[in-house]
């Protein structure tokens, strides 16, 4: 079998851009020469965001970024750069914050499209390999015919990521009391609450720990009994169901499905030591000895899993793939 040629990812020393080092999409690190090769060559740049223990990232490289078909066009029209979000998470939110403008939401594999100055003007999150090919398709017909409505597009598209409004912002008049903004804001969050298995009723579902702590201390502060019922009954759904360790101990990052009972097979360290805080905390307010138990176990995995020889942690556990 023919060797596979390399890009020029190969000399980086990130696991995830190494990922795609012998992909037949020509990719470049993020540099000043990627943009400068896109403005003399008055091309369009993707930029792909993503992170080594991404499950879409991993599904959409094989779908789309080993096809040759995908990558010729990439290659013919585009310049190609990868990012790994833990090596620039200043890059990674620039971009984010353009796809949640757009699109009202983001995620990972988060791919952006944009002019070769970097200002964004089109992007998405997952995309298979016909939606991927039908949107590169689309704008390199639009950027060569109609190039003055992209630029416009794009100078409207960063005006609005200096300001920051996202799209689900609740905008209130300046001068309101902060109390009430934070009561109308929680009100509003309300509707938003499932009631029969906790969290967002929505999928899939993310344990989101800081959301919790927030709303755990809002509802004691303002003995909103909603807001508390609502906390009690997510962490509880979360540590009886499949996102939880039932053998191991250890949060899985999400659910996939909308009951937190279908886990997507990875655990991180910066998800369980949060999950370990809102956790005690809560147990610490409600004295549930169930949240007591849920942090010890916890702890014992991420001691006895995560802990290295040296002191230090390692910081995911990701399931094997099979081939």
């Amino acid at each position: 079998m023919a060797q596979k040629e390399a890009n020029a990812l190969v000399n980086e020393s990130s696991p995830y851009l190494l990922q795609h080092a012998y992909n037949p999409v020509k990719w470049q690190p993020w540099s000043n020469s990627a943009f400068e090769e896109a403005k003399n060559q008055n091309k369009l740049v993707i930029i792909s965001v993503g992170y080594s223990a991404c499950h879409w990232c991993h599904v959409m490289e094989h779908e789309s970024f080993e096809d040759t078909e995908v990558a010729a066009l990439m290659n013919e029209h585009f310049v190609s750069v990868k990012v790994d979000r833990e090596e620039r998470p200043d890059v990674d939110n620039l971009y984010m914050t353009a796809v949640q403008l757009m699109t009202g939401h983001g995620g990972w594999p988060l791919n952006c499209i944009a002019l070769p100055d970097g200002r964004p003007v089109y992007g998405g999150t997952y995309f298979n390999k016909m939606q991927w090919l039908n949107v590169l398709t689309n704008l390199v017909n639009v950027f060569k015919k109609d190039k003055e409505k992209v630029l416009e597009y794009a100078n409207n598209l960063t005006e609005g990521i200096k300001q920051a409004e996202l799209v689900a912002t609740t905008k209130y008049p300046e001068n309101i009391e902060l109390e009430e903004a934070l009561k109308k804001g929680v009100q509003k969050w309300k509707g938003s609450f499932d009631n029969e298995h906790g969290g967002p009723n929505r999928a899939p579902k993310f344990p989101l720990p800081n959301n919790y702590i927030f709303l755990l201390r809002y509802g004691y502060l303002y003995k909103d009994k909603e807001v508390l019922d609502h906390v009690n009954l997510t962490l509880t759904k979360m540590a009886c169901g499949g996102i939880y360790d039932q053998l191991h101990g250890g949060f899985a990052r999400y659910s996939t499905d909308g009951i937190w009972k279908l886990p997507h097979f990875e655990k991180m360290l910066y998800d369980n030591s949060q999950l370990v805080s809102l956790y005690c905390e809560t147990y610490r307010l409600t004295k549930n000895t169930l949240y007591k138990t849920i942090v010890e176990e916890t702890l014992d995995f991420v001691m006895n899993e995560w802990l290295k020889p040296e002191g230090c942690f390692f910081r995911l556990t990701m399931p094997i793939a099979k081939e």
